[in-house]
């Protein structure tokens, strides 16, 4: 297996059913990744090392999910020159809004890369766009992929144009 270039972390196992979508981008256009369970609060130790090696092992960059506090994209970014995207994890009370300003409010100077609640999968494309500027092969990848997304749009829009809202409407339920 090729080394990974991108570390996927979530501070728990309960991250991970949100997380496997950042870990299908990076499988979608052969980028290896790692994965771990890496806690902020119960393996700080763990954590602290895992940051700091991150560049020595080969990676590139960082995608780190967390529920509730989150603290774990912004200490993990505090402790590393990597670039790091934080992927608030829907939580139980607050709908992962506690997790949306934990990460994103980071102080000047320590970034964090932020996407939407749960959208670990944009999570994974950035840190291919990330890969990207550097590797015209996956450049090409990353193109095609657009490209598709905009043809699948066209093909919605021939679609509703062909049918009427209402069909289109009943037929995609």
């Amino acid at each position: 297996m090729n080394q990974p270039t991108v570390g996927i972390i979530m501070g728990s196992d309960s991250d991970l059913p949100t997380m496997k979508d950042a870990i299908a981008v990076c499988e979608e256009f052969s980028v290896p990744c790692s994965v771990a369970i890496v806690s902020a609060h119960r393996t700080p130790e763990r954590m602290v090392e895992y940051a700091q090696t991150a560049h020595q092992r080969g990676l590139k960059v960082i995608i780190a999910g967390a529920g509730g506090a989150a603290h774990l994209p912004g200490m993990v970014a505090s402790l590393t020159p990597l670039p790091v995207i934080g992927v608030p994890v829907l939580s139980r009370h607050l709908q992962g809004l506690d997790s949306l300003y934990s990460i994103v409010q980071m102080p000047a100077g320590i970034p964090v890369a932020t996407v939407g609640i749960g959208n670990a999968k944009n999570a994974g494309l950035l840190a291919v766009q990330i890969l990207a500027a550097h590797q015209p092969e996956l450049l090409e990848r990353v193109l095609d992929y657009r490209k598709t997304l905009s043809e699948s749009v066209m093909k919605k829009q021939t679609q509703l144009e062909e049918l009427g809202y209402q069909n289109y409407l009943n037929l995609n339920k």
